[in-house]
């Protein structure tokens, strides 16, 4: 039976589900409290530059190629990819970088240059990280975390000590070079956990980055954003901004309809892409999977610092993705999740994408993306957010040698409140809830609420995780239990 269905928010696990849903005939309507669709992926244009002002790194394009496929198409139906070369450097001083190669031979032979014998281990190391990924991207992620159950498989069975060690460990009982051991504990860092605290099995996201390499859509991130929006119209979904969700309506039990600006939209089942504990304040208490307790014990992924800027001339010495490592990791992570404070030291990533996407600033200019992560919930002022623009500015000034504050047209900054007030993030969070061992498949928040009927979840605070792909993949999952229960009736 064809069913009315309403989606809050437009993230990608929004966009991924409104798909789904409508192209199982259901009449689906998409609401967007902002003014543009895309949810933490919209865009910022500003004389004549354009930012993506949330996800930057296209990674695991298998994902998005299946998610396409699903429909009878491809991306290169709707957006071109770029591989990049370098993928992406890591600043660990001044002029010293390493530059991670778009293959893994030549990725190999960087280790071994470095640490002699690391690049025989690498191949060893990416051969079980590859092996994961099979396991994992192809499979355990498409499982909708209803039971324990899914993550038994005979594959699993035979990795079960990966999921009691920690990637962090592992590292560093096979390499020694500190600078090495940073690059091949970066990738969980996606995931939202300290890498000590994210099981080994998540050495998957290692095959993502040296195995498959890092992509840029032709002109940002936001063309996955327009291809899925297109996408969805086709199949008949409609798009609603500027419509704050107030209230969901709740009547015996079952949700009834949502409130947008004091008018009642009724819908046969109501679907939320928004931040789950924001979701579940539109509820009255009783209708409430999960406390304020439960929330506050949580680990969720960091919060971030973001300027986007516009320079009048062209940057040196940089690369499309760059990561400035020459502070204490550790540090910064202890700052992060240990003791939740601004880190007087931070490490900081770049994002140049107009060295790729000619589009992204005026000729002769440069778009330049600078992030800084911090702990979620930190205090967040104008005051301090300057005084961190200047700190990593110059440390980039000085790493890359070259002058660049003169030359800076404009910046726009976004932080921790603006993560709340846009995206009614909790606690100003970028990332969602950390994938640690407690907080993995099963064992984080519900797609399905147990208390309210026709009322389901999707996004990063849920199945599997944070990510851009796993938003896809959480559309996927909530659309197909959404199926089965449809099924039933």
């Amino acid at each position: 039976m064809k069913k009315k269905i309403t989606i809050i928010g437009s993230g990608f696990s929004a966009l991924s589900a409104a798909c789904y849903l409508a192209k199982k005939g259901h009449k689906v309507l998409v609401f967007e409290k902002n003014q543009t669709i895309g949810g933490r992926a919209r865009q910022l244009k500003k004389d004549g530059f354009t930012f993506d002002m949330g996800p930057s790194w296209y990674w695991m394009p298998d994902v998005f190629e299946r998610f396409f496929a699903d429909f009878g198409k491809k991306t290169s139906d709707y957006y071109e990819l770029i591989k990049l070369s370098p993928a992406y450097r890591v600043y660990f001083g001044v002029n010293e970088f390493i530059a991670i190669a778009d293959n893994l031979d030549e990725i190999v032979s960087t280790f071994e240059a470095i640490e002699k014998g690391s690049g025989k281990v690498l191949r060893e190391f990416m051969s079980e990280a590859q092996s994961n990924y099979d396991i994992a991207i192809k499979d355990l992620v498409y499982r909708p975390g209803v039971s324990p159950l899914e993550l038994v498989t005979v594959e699993t069975t035979k990795k079960i000590g990966q999921f009691f060690s920690n990637i962090s460990r592992d590292v560093r009982r096979k390499f020694k070079d500190e600078r090495l051991i940073q690059i091949l504990e970066f990738p969980v860092l996606f995931l939202g956990a300290k890498p000590s605290d994210t099981p080994s099995f998540y050495s998957f996201m290692n095959y993502a980055d040296f195995g498959l390499g890092t992509w840029h859509p032709k002109t940002g991130m936001f063309d996955v954003v327009r291809a899925m929006e297109s996408l969805a119209t086709e199949l008949g979904v409609q798009f609603f901004v500027n419509s704050n969700i107030e209230k969901i309506i709740v009547e015996n039990k079952t949700a009834k309809a949502i409130v947008i600006n004091g008018e009642r939209i009724e819908s046969d089942l109501v679907l939320s892409g928004a931040d789950y504990h924001h979701t579940e304040t539109l509820l009255d208490a009783e209708h409430r999977m999960y406390s304020e307790q439960y929330w506050e014990s949580r680990v969720f992924a960091p919060s971030s610092l973001l300027f986007y800027v516009g320079f009048n001339k062209k940057i040196e010495n940089i690369s499309h993705h760059a990561l400035f490592f020459d502070t204490d990791f550790n540090q910064h992570a202890k700052d992060i999740y240990d003791e939740p404070k601004w880190p007087a030291e931070p490490l900081f990533y770049a994002n140049f994408p107009s060295l790729t996407d000619k589009t992204a600033a005026p000729e002769g200019m440069e778009s330049g993306f600078f992030l800084v992560p911090l702990a979620p919930g930190i205090n967040d002022t104008e005051a301090l957010r300057e005084e961190y623009f200047d700190k990593i500015i110059d440390r980039f000034e000085k790493l890359t040698q070259q002058s660049i504050k003169e030359n800076i047209i404009f910046k726009e900054s976004f932080c921790k409140n603006d993560f709340v007030e846009q995206y009614n993030s909790y606690k100003g969070n970028a990332y969602g809830m950390a994938n640690t061992l407690l907080q993995t498949a099963f064992l984080r928040p519900k797609l399905k609420s147990k208390k309210v009927r026709n009322l389901y979840f999707t996004g990063q605070l849920t199945v599997p995780g944070p990510g851009v792909p796993p938003a896809l993949i959480s559309g996927k999952l909530v659309s197909d239990l959404i199926d089965k229960q449809f099924l039933k009736q």
